[in-house]
């Protein structure tokens, strides 16, 4: 005869135990005592009156295995803790070492969290908290474990079941996203967020310990988080270089700008008015060629910290140069290429006339780059090199963007003395403007501001058709985001750039009416 294992009985224990002596039971207590009394007298009442505290007192550990293994419950959302969560997973973890049964961890991260405190206030971004943490557990199952795990961040543990594939696992957290993208009422108003989802299967879990598979599921989050807003990542062994321990990013990242493997990717700007191709953004993307994509966040401290950045600077200017040259030879119209100047870099005596001989030596003429500047960069008062080398590539005729404007200090005295041509308004203020009126007058104030000021404007972040309208209509000039394009190697943009020409062809123009 076979009899069930431990753990099935465990888990039948458990359930019935659940409904018997659970907190919702208590409330029939005064019913038990008085038919008691009413079918026994008064001894009956005497007997029932001593021995309900005594069953409570020896099977209430058994009414929530869930609660005696809590670790505690966070005060703000009344979800696990940390270490709540470690514990029952770890029971997930091993229930499905060989059971056949499947399950993931995903993480979850508000986006721009610490750009919507600054915004709106501690109180409206504990309120988001505790929307998020009660969304999240509403559309999970009973058995499902979701805690509280950060500042911004919620993991889940999805009971084991024996069919979860990754489709599922994609599905389920498109619909968590959609439950947490949904507007949250604040403060008399509606706020709006996005999130980044990192999510790692049991099963490709590097084997070890359930620590390994929450650092695989955080690192599938890091690599969601480096494509930008809104995005979901599974991990894979690519994403391992995140979670290994000992790696010497520093020396791997000053080896691999040697030899070429830093290389410049463009991501597409486009005029609002005419929907043509306006530029591109030159952007910094490192492929190891064991890893996989390394993203910018990863690599770029590293990079800043051996004292790199100016040498990166160069390469950037210098591809983003042939690139220009070969989408002339082709015949394709792309007026200029941005790119990033950090301080570092405009800290340089010889910027200048290093610059001058990259343009003469590809025979472009200056107008062809565009310098982009933080907000950050450009104060009032900025290091007198600093200042010198902004003024004198302005006046040498390259274009001046004033990069994630609103996030700085930088003055209108300071934009008007650097020559500035654009602001390029940052992504916090794009997201979700279509939905959010207060973010349409902030958006239309900046326009404003510039068009008193003569001065370009492009929007950062555009995602949806719904912002790229609003924003045309709006009066910004141009636009940029993965809802235009996403970043690309070169040689993925010439065929970007014609596929895109042939779709203006037929389509209406969205921008503003002229007359």
């Amino acid at each position: 005869m076979k009899f069930p294992n431990s753990r099935l009985l465990s888990q039948i224990r458990d359930g019935i135990a659940q409904v018997v002596f659970g907190p919702a039971m208590l409330a029939f207590v005064p019913a038990v005592t008085l038919a008691a009394f009413w079918f026994g007298g008064e001894m009956a009442l005497l007997v029932t009156a001593l021995v309900l505290p005594v069953l409570y007192g020896a099977f209430g550990s058994l009414t929530s295995p869930r609660a005696a293994r809590d670790g505690g419950r966070d005060g703000l959302t009344g979800l696990l803790t940390t270490d709540g969560f470690e514990r029952q997973a770890k029971d997930i973890y091993q229930r499905t070492a060989d059971s056949g049964l499947k399950s993931a961890i995903m993480i979850v991260e508000i986006d721009d969290f610490d750009a919507l405190i600054g915004s709106h206030g501690q109180e409206a971004g504990d309120r988001v908290l505790q929307a998020c943490g009660e969304r999240i557990g509403a559309m999970l199952r009973h058995r499902d474990i979701v805690a509280r795990v950060g500042r911004d961040r919620f993991a889940l543990c999805l009971t084991p079941i024996k069919q979860f594939d990754l489709e599922l696992c994609i599905q389920l957290a498109g619909r968590v996203q959609t439950a947490l993208e949904a507007p949250i009422a604040v403060q008399g108003g509606s706020l709006f967020v996005s999130c980044s989802i990192g999510i790692c299967q049991r099963h490709r879990a590097p084997k070890g310990t359930v620590a390994g598979w929450i650092d695989c599921a955080n690192a599938a989050l890091e690599d969601a988080k480096s494509v930008g807003p809104s995005s979901i990542r599974a991990f894979s062994s690519k994403t391992h270089v995140h979670v290994t321990k000992g790696d010497n990013l520093l020396e791997e990242a000053a080896t691999a700008l040697d030899h070429g493997m830093i290389q410049a990717w463009f991501q597409p700007q486009i005029s609002t008015d005419t929907g043509r191709v306006s530029g591109f953004e030159a952007l910094a993307r490192w492929c190891h060629p064991v890893k996989g994509m390394i993203p910018p966040s990863a690599f770029l401290p590293a990079l800043e910290q051996a004292g790199l950045l100016p040498k990166l600077s160069q390469i950037m200017v210098q591809q983003a140069l042939t690139a220009i040259k070969s989408w002339d030879a082709a015949g394709l119209k792309v007026p200029s290429v941005g790119v990033n100047f950090a301080t570092d870099e405009l800290r340089d005596p010889g910027l200048i006339n290093r610059i001058k001989w990259e343009l003469d030596r590809f025979g472009l003429t200056p107008d062809r780059l565009t310098i982009e500047v933080l907000e950050t960069v450009m104060t009032d008062q900025p290091e007198d090199m600093v200042a010198r080398n902004i003024a004198a590539l302005g006046e040498l005729g390259c274009h001046i963007d004033l990069d994630d404007f609103g996030t700085g200090h930088a003055s209108i005295a300071s934009v008007r003395r650097f020559q500035v041509s654009r602001i390029k308004i940052d992504r916090s203020f794009v997201a979700k403007a279509d939905h959010d009126p207060d973010q349409q007058k902030l958006i239309a104030a900046i326009l404003t501001m510039a068009e008193r000021l003569d001065l370009k404007t492009l929007a950062e972040g555009v995602e949806t058709a719904g912002e790229h309208a609003l924003l045309a209509q709006l009066g910004c000039d141009h636009v940029q985001g993965f809802g235009i394009g996403r970043p690309m190697p070169f040689d993925q943009t010439l065929d970007w750039v014609v596929n895109h020409e042939a779709k203006l062809q037929d389509a209406p123009m969205i921008g503003r009416s002229r007359t």
